[in-house]
């Protein structure tokens, strides 16, 4: 499989990441002589699959119609062979709300929630605030239910809850979440296979978007993780569990909270970035596995009906 067409740029707010992790992809894979070009989502997208005739279409998307099975049901109608998960899987997971109610059931400590609907006349009031206080209290993380990468994600305090809600409005609902404190832990997997662990300790509020991807930020990334040998194997177990309920194929990344003895899961990624900051790549690294060979490994991976 030796044509491959990248999926980058795209229309959510991490457009400008999803180019990086594109181009890093391109030139890992232009080392090793495959033909490969990069094509935005848009219009033209079916016709230049006609054209070029990929082996495989790597998914280098983040967010909205990337992330969440709106381009995967394009690829499956292509009948092209693509990477990262499916239609379904891609959907449960982008959307916070299905993918935390497949969490309780399962008995996956997740932060409680409330999610919570905009009226398009009337803008947040007094009522929510109440009700956050009494079933969540404060401080408390407000986020969009369908974004990745911490975009648009505010931790509030009683005092500027209305005014930080308000600055959600464009979003049809957001969640409304209780703020778990502690250690910030993530997990990557490999299909079935449990890959690492890596600890961030983040010189911002929280490990949102700017330490994420701004080296200016300078986030800390801790590996070997400090972890108990039962703790280590614990929450990778509860992020291949997450993995296989939710139906994931290829590699996805867990965000966890360690807070008081307990793993709570903030939520799965189903298209980690694999940029020169990416927590994947380092995983792998870590073990062994080259950023070439992590590359490899999700491309023979790619398949049809995921």
């Amino acid at each position: 499989m030796k044509k491959i067409l990248i999926l980058g740029g795209g229309f959510s707010k991490e457009r400008a990441i999803s180019l990086i992790t594109a181009k890093s992809v391109l030139k890992a894979l232009k080392k090793k002589n495959y033909e490969v070009t990069i094509a935005e989502p848009n219009g033209s997208l079916l016709n230049k699959i006609k054209i070029f005739k990929p082996d495989v279409v790597f998914n280098a998307l983040h967010g909205r119609f990337g992330e969440d099975g709106y381009i995967q049901a394009i690829l499956e109608a292509a009948k092209v062979k693509y990477t990262h998960s499916g239609v379904l899987s891609s959907y449960i997971a982008m959307d916070k709300e299905i993918s935390k109610k497949i969490f309780l059931k399962n008995k996956i400590f997740t932060p409680k929630y409330i999610k919570y609907k905009f009226n398009l006349r009337n803008l947040p009031k007094k009522k929510i605030l109440l009700k956050v206080k009494k079933k969540l209290k404060f401080p408390a993380v407000i986020k969009p239910i369908n974004e990745g990468s911490s975009v648009d994600v505010y931790i509030c305090n009683e005092k500027n809850f209305i005014k930080n809600l308000k600055k959600l409005k464009q979003y049809r609902e957001v969640l409304i979440e209780e703020f778990i404190g502690g250690r910030e832990i993530q997990v990557a997997i490999l299909g079935k296979r449990k890959l690492g662990v890596i600890e961030l300790v983040p010189k911002r509020k929280f490990y949102d978007y700017q330490a994420k991807y701004s080296s200016k930020a300078k986030t800390k990334h801790i590996i070997p993780v400090n972890l108990s040998e039962k703790d280590y194997d614990k929450v990778q177990n509860i992020a291949l569990k997450a993995h296989n309920l939710i139906g994931c194929k290829g590699v996805t990344r867990s965000d966890f909270k360690f807070y008081k003895g307990k793993f709570f899961l903030l939520e799965i990624n189903t298209q980690p970035g694999m940029t020169s900051l990416s927590l994947v790549p380092e995983i792998a690294a870590y073990k062994g596995m080259s950023f070439i060979n992590l590359i490899e490994w999700i491309i023979k991976d790619a398949s049809t009906n995921r």
